[in-house]
């Protein structure tokens, strides 16, 4: 057991300690007039206490894990929950109802990321269950080539293929010339490229376009793993080259449990079912089974129908508000970066390069601090919300930053006061360590004893 200490100089202020969920009067989100066109978050006057027996309006810089749903998405999932009708084959109007908002959101979800005409949508549970739907309908003695530095899901779906592994590029340039000479001794029938469109640690946005061409060039086919990219960033298969894109619909602001695989039909309708059940039967008898081709194929069972309306509308919404939204990231993103970089003890983490394009993420460490206790005094001691550790992304984690790392990634959750907030957290501990004396336990993280908070919360049912 470690400890970091810090003894608190005054009694902390009298302030009633209030429940989640609850804004204080005297500490209000920036209104609604001034968010100019930014579409609300069901995080939008989420308060949450602090160590210091205060409530403040809670500081998003988790967007890369998991983003709060759009009041829209919210509007949306009430109504198909009022309806909540079977999806194909019934006759009642719920039933018919919820298969046409269903199929729409199909054509939504599809246009979000410039699908062709001859596109599937086939919906998923998430990015991973995406990429794993497309390594079961890779034909036989297909050879996949993937990065050490993707995301865990882009490495193993393809556990039990041919796998080549690229090493962690140096640049955009070396990503370009790692692939094209993996390609050149390739000697396989049929070919993938599993394409990261922005880094999971950094947010960095890779050449994507650039490794489409190439792959095209020795006959491979693409893979563009979207899951960072699509929420912030205009994302169109046919502009960038691509011959699938996978995404999940709980980074785009929607709820957890869908996502969706968008692309070529061919390999998807000549596979096996992915999930073999009603649905993705045409015709059955004693002795065969002939199976739909089309998304259908590889939806068995009764689909999450309020998962995919959820996931169209953040599409449409996304999609509706894109200027704004790129404006509003980028200004935050430069903000945070060079506001944390004026710190000294603290260290930016890149991969390709620090003038790459960028999500709104940056990455860092702070010396002398574990990057988990940094994340806990933020949340604790500020109200802020960072991801620490290594990202599902081991291997690069390992190898650029030797370990973990402090992840802060902006998106709609995140407003001007909450960069400056951060900044100043990191900067005070810094210059005077935590606030109050935290404790380090195997398999639990770090704590303060001295909490008075209560963080009980009732369950939600």
């Amino acid at each position: 057991m470690s400890v970091a200490t810090k003894t608190l100089t005054c009694a902390p202020p009298a302030v009633e300690s209030r429940r989640l969920h609850l804004v204080p009067a005297n500490v209000r989100p920036l209104p609604v007039e001034q968010l100019q066109g930014i579409p609300l978050t069901a995080h939008y006057e989420l308060g949450v206490p602090t160590v210091h027996r205060t409530v403040v309006d809670f500081a998003n810089f988790d967007h890369g894990a998991t983003a709060p749903a759009l009041r829209s998405v919210e509007t949306a999932v009430a109504a198909v929950q009022r309806v909540s009708g079977s999806v194909h084959r019934g006759a009642g109007h719920t039933s018919r109802q919820t298969t046409q908002w269903f199929e729409q959101a199909r054509i939504e979800v599809g246009r979000f990321v410039g699908a062709r005409e001859h596109d599937h949508v086939v919906f998923t549970r998430n990015t991973t269950d995406a990429l794993r739907l497309l390594a079961h309908a890779l034909p036989r003695r297909t050879q996949v080539f993937t990065w050490d530095s993707a995301h865990h899901a882009a490495q193993f779906a393809w556990t039990g293929r041919n796998i080549h592994r690229l090493p962690i590029p140096a640049s955009a340039q070396d990503a370009l010339d790692l692939l094209t000479g993996a390609l050149a001794t390739s000697t396989a029938d049929h070919k993938l490229v599993v394409i990261t469109g922005a880094c999971n640690v950094t947010g960095e946005i890779w050449p994507i376009a650039e490794l489409a061409s190439i792959a095209a060039e020795f006959g491979a086919r693409t893979v563009l793993d979207a899951a960072q990219l699509a929420p912030h960033h205009r994302v169109d298969i046919d502009e960038l080259g691509v011959d699938w894109v996978a995404l999940s619909g709980h980074k785009a602001y929607a709820p957890y449990g869908a996502g969706a695989l968008v692309g070529r039909s061919n390999w998807l309708d000549d596979a096996q079912p992915y999930l073999p059940a009603g649905g993705a039967t045409r015709t059955v008898t004693a002795r065969t089974v002939e199976w739909n081709v089309g998304p259908a194929r590889h939806e068995g069972g009764t689909p999450n129908a309020v998962g995919a309306i959820a996931l169209a509308a953040a599409c449409a919404t996304l999609a509706k508000h894109h200027e704004a939204i790129t404006a509003h990231e980028q200004v935050l993103h430069t903000r945070l970066r060079d506001g944390l970089e004026s710190i000294d003890g603290v260290r930016l983490v890149s991969v390709l390069g620090s003038d790459r394009p960028n999500v709104g993420v940056v990455t860092f460490t702070v010396d002398g601090y574990d990057c988990s206790l940094v994340s806990q005094v933020l949340s604790d001691e500020y109200g802020i919300a960072v991801r620490d550790g290594k990202f599902c992304a081991h291997r690069l984690c390992d190898q650029v930053i030797g370990g973990c790392a402090v992840r802060a990634s902006i998106g709609l959750a995140t407003q001007p006061h909450h960069i400056d907030r951060l900044i100043n957290g990191v900067r005070k501990l810094l210059a005077h360590g935590p606030a109050m004396d935290y404790v380090h336990t195997e398999g639990v993280g770090w704590s303060a004893p001295q909490d008075p908070r209560d963080l009980s919360e009732p369950l939600p049912w």
